[in-house]
């Protein structure tokens, strides 16, 4: 039986095809087809676009999947989020025209047309994300209460509230405005592209990245959780890795309780001698952002010091106790 994997193309396809190949596992014709190969016979990998894969793994067409958080809050469906990748970081937000110097926040926005006696006109591909983003937003909450805000997509039409119009974008969304509508909800890494076609960014809506989920009914299925749960641990290992330092010191035996006292960062190093009386090697993992402020301590106490980035870091236990969870879920 195998364990059906889907992973995105687009902005999230470098960073999942990244990820997989440091996890160990080669991946090849993602550039030429939408099944590429990999080396688990255990695996069917395909790729689709990443609105699509919250859905199809929520039904059971697929067991398993990378895709972006924006994209599993906007489509509300019941899946297993197994674990933040923490790549292909976006930020959603609000945007109109530079030139509206006197708008700077949705109820802004709000004010300025309906006080014109205008309809407020928003494109954007996240309906149901700017359905709740609206309807939140004090301004409009006071003037309309639960009313819903009209969407409008070329098949069918819900909502009530004529003066708050969101159309479904198809993409190039930034192109919209003025024109076509008034202010876009869009996703962006620097802003750059909105600011290349004279919009500014008015609210910063959520911030999301590529994360791991798996539908709930397949984690039941013993082989295929089997399988997940190799794939978590592999990628789990990757985005560990990526945060933490491997150090191998070597220390005087008069220094060695001084330094490991002095070091509360080094959780259960390997102490070893060395073949020279009265030497030590000490062999730990530490986090990254705590190098430079544990380096003067090593660098009076040490007498050598060897650092490598790990590839991976593998958490079993922690996976371990994972899988028990989800498989009384």
């Amino acid at each position: 039986m195998k364990t059906k994997f889907v992973i995105p193309k687009g902005h999230l396809g470098k960073g999942s095809q990244e990820i997989l190949e440091n996890a160990g596992y080669k991946v090849t014709g993602m550039e030429r087809t939408y099944r590429p190969t990999i080396n688990d016979r255990k695996i069917d990998l395909k790729i689709l676009r990443p609105q699509e894969i919250p859905i199809l793994v929520a039904e059971g067409v697929h067991d398993i999947g990378i895709t972006g958080m924006d994209w599993v809050k906007e489509t509300g469906v019941d899946v297993e989020v197994l674990l933040d990748l923490e790549f292909g970081w976006i930020r959603m937000v609000l945007a109109v025209p530079k030139d509206w110097e006197e708008v700077n926040s949705l109820s802004d926005l709000l004010r300025k047309f309906w006080s014109e006696g205008k309809t407020v006109r928003i494109s954007t591909e996240y309906l149901n994300t700017a359905i709740k983003y609206i309807k939140i937003n004090q301004t409009y909450e006071k003037k309309f209460g639960d009313i819903a805000p009209l969407v409008i997509t070329p098949w069918w039409k819900i909502g009530e509230n004529k003066w708050v119009n969101i159309f479904l974008s198809f993409g190039a969304t930034e192109a919209k405005p003025p024109e076509n509508a008034d202010a876009i909800i869009e996703v962006v890494e620097t802003g750059a592209t909105l600011d290349q076609n004279n919009l500014k960014i008015i609210e910063t809506i959520s911030e999301s990245t590529a994360i791991l989920i798996a539908n709930k009914q397949s984690l039941l299925n013993p082989e295929k959780r089997e399988k997940i749960y190799d794939i978590l641990t592999l990628l789990k290992g990757v985005v560990d890795g990526r945060k933490k330092l491997h150090i191998f010191v070597n220390v005087k035996e008069e220094n060695l309780n001084i330094l490991v006292k002095e070091l509360p960062a080094l959780k259960r190093p390997t102490i070893s001698p060395l073949s020279e009386k009265g030497w030590y090697s000490i062999n730990t993992v530490i986090d990254q952002k705590s190098f430079l402020e544990i380096l003067p301590i090593l660098r009076k106490l040490a007498q050598g010091l060897v650092v490598h980035v790990p590839r991976q870091i593998l958490s079993l236990e922690e996976i371990f106790e994972g899988e028990k969870q989800t498989s009384n879920i």
